[in-house]
């Protein structure tokens, strides 16, 4: 074992969480837990983090290409575009000004009328399926980029590849639950950026995964731990 010792040297963030170098297909999650493992706090993730996990939230969007999110959390969490900040400096440069954000949703049940769609720098992706309901899938092609992953349910494999023939490799999935049990269900996941609170919940809430056991658990290696006001940035990538 060894002790976790912590430092008063700055950490250059947008080095340390820079995307593999080679420019293949790179699917990361960025989640947050307490110590108990609760993925939410009343009902919202966003209640569990601190300053610094929102400085690290907003930096891995703009090191994305395309953020995936489950239209669950997009009401959840009432999820607006993203925005360009100063804060990212040269990490954009040579990319669109933000990342897109890309919706999964079977039902199509999403407010197209809402900033999501209509204040939107670059258009806002919708990944569903072809059972989808028509006149939805009317509605959203009006308003967003739509892909076809599946016939009943989401093919997430499909979703991947789909956007990354439109140029979309580095790829950024913030949840919920059961969109990145999907995600690592299909054997995508290639990093997860878990930032651990210094809570204790208890209750009954969801954990950073919501969905059946894994007949083989993919295994993961730790990349790095940060720390800030007893906040642990943890950065895993899987083994191969």
């Amino acid at each position: 074992m060894r002790t976790l010792t912590s430092s008063s040297d700055p950490v250059d963030l947008a080095e340390r969480y820079a995307y593999p170098p080679g420019g293949g297909t790179w699917l990361r999650a960025n989640m947050v837990a307490s110590l108990d493992g609760a993925a939410q706090r009343d009902e919202r993730s966003g209640g569990l983090g601190n300053a610094a996990d929102q400085e690290l939230f907003l930096l891995l969007r703009g090191l994305a290409d395309v953020v995936i999110v489950g239209a669950g959390t997009v009401r959840a969490e009432g999820y607006g575009p993203v925005r360009p900040r100063e804060s990212w400096g040269a990490v954009r440069d040579g990319r669109p000004p933000v990342p897109p954000l890309a919706v999964v949703s079977r039902t199509l049940g999403l407010d197209f009328d809402a900033p999501l769609f209509t204040e939107a720098a670059v258009p806002t992706i919708v990944l569903t399926t072809a059972t989808a309901d028509p006149a939805r899938l009317r509605a959203a092609r009006e308003r967003a980029d739509v892909i076809i992953a599946g016939e009943d349910s989401l093919d997430f494999a499909v979703a991947v590849r789909e956007l990354a023939s439109r140029g979309f490799h580095r790829l950024l999935c913030e949840g919920g639950p059961w969109v990145l049990a999907q995600v690592v269900a299909a054997g995508l996941l290639d990093e997860l950026c878990l930032t651990l609170s210094p809570m204790l919940l208890a209750g009954q809430p969801a954990r950073i995964l919501n969905g059946p056991p894994f007949p083989v658990p993919p295994e993961f290696r730790l990349g790095h731990v940060l720390e800030e006001d007893d906040f642990l940035f943890l950065r895993y990538a899987r083994s191969r």
